[in-house]
């Protein structure tokens, strides 16, 4: 049985990933980081006969030693932990450069004093900014159009050096707009769904911004399958579904479901600085394909059902999660 990590543990991509792991004959410490209240996070949604296989350790990125002691004697680490909220980005930068690249840095170095057999590096397609060319494949250029996305380039390019310099067996996977059940109310398909089922109108930013969105069990099955593969070590992979969405069309698309007609508002609070906004996000799937046989299990339609479903049956209080 091969012993797995997964730092971000807690949280809405890393708790499914652990599901993932678990599910298909892993051993899993998962990381959730110490809070008074003893949370941890979105694994108290995972079904007890999982949380049951899992040792939780809480813990801090930023604790080199923590990061030592929770990768000795694992083949394979999955490093989640991040600051990812962007608005709150602009407010506290160098929280991310403490969480993001320091955070980066002592798994990566933790992993390679302890001669983990695989670290998978998340990445986010935050990293390219507004597409120059689509659809984006992984030579496309990247952009700190924002704090977060700035730090999430230092921590891919420190993960690559650890790769040339010193060997470490690294693979960088870069999701492209994770959603589904236990994602935040704040990222964008559970604003509009939580919106549709409990408000009269749509309140978002700006209406013209497309993204590729990716089922949350798709992406956690990506984490795995490179963490299998040999041909992935020192390469940066996007997952993605190779599709794109305004966020217009997507507010019709949920209404559609739901059998809605809401009015939609476009707020100034709720939009991006303007040098900030990504207008185009759309991946590039082929490296995928070739290292990994990528497919996706789940398109839009069937993804925005099941999510849909899992906010029906839950109340809107969710601004806990990561």
């Amino acid at each position: 049985m091969k012993k797995a990590c997964v730092t971000g543990a807690g949280g809405f991509i890393g708790s499914h990933v652990v599901e993932e792991l678990v599910k298909t004959g892993y051993e899993v410490e998962c990381l959730v980081r110490y809070t008074s209240s003893g949370s941890i996070g979105c694994l108290a949604e995972v079904d007890k006969k999982i949380r049951d296989k899992i040792k939780i350790t809480y813990g801090d990125i930023t604790d080199f030693n923590s990061m030592l002691n929770l990768t000795r004697g694992k083949d394979c680490v999955f490093h989640l932990a991040a600051l990812i909220s962007i608005p709150y980005s602009y407010e506290n930068p160098f929280s991310y450069i403490q969480a993001n690249i320091i955070g980066s840095y002592n798994i990566l170095m933790a992993s390679k004093m302890n001669k983990v057999s695989k670290i998978v590096q998340t990445s986010t397609s935050e990293v390219y900014g507004t597409a120059q060319y689509a659809p984006i494949d992984e030579k496309h250029p990247m952009q700190g159009q924002s704090p977060y996305s700035a730090t999430k380039i230092g921590a891919d390019y420190l993960a690559e050096s650890f790769f040339k310099s010193f060997d470490v067996p690294v693979a960088i996977i870069r999701p492209f707009n994770c959603y589904g059940p236990r994602q935040s109310t704040r990222a964008i398909i559970p604003t509009i769904i939580t919106q549709v089922l409990n408000s009269d109108k749509i309140k978002v930013g700006s209406l013209t911004p497309t993204r590729d969105f990716t089922y949350v069990k798709d992406t956690a099955r990506a984490f795995r399958e490179i963490a299998e593969s040999d041909k992935t070590i020192g390469e940066v992979i996007n997952i993605g579904n190779g599709q794109e969405i305004s966020v217009k069309n997507l507010i019709d698309e949920v209404q559609s479901i739901l059998g809605t007609d809401l009015p939609v508002v476009s707020e100034d609070a709720r939009m991006r600085p303007s040098k900030s906004e990504v207008f185009r996000l759309i991946a590039g799937i082929d490296k995928a394909k070739k290292l990994i046989g990528w497919n996706t299990e789940y398109n839009l339609k069937k993804g925005l059902d099941e999510t849909i479903k899992y906010f029906k049956n839950r109340e809107v209080s969710l601004d806990y999660r990561t």
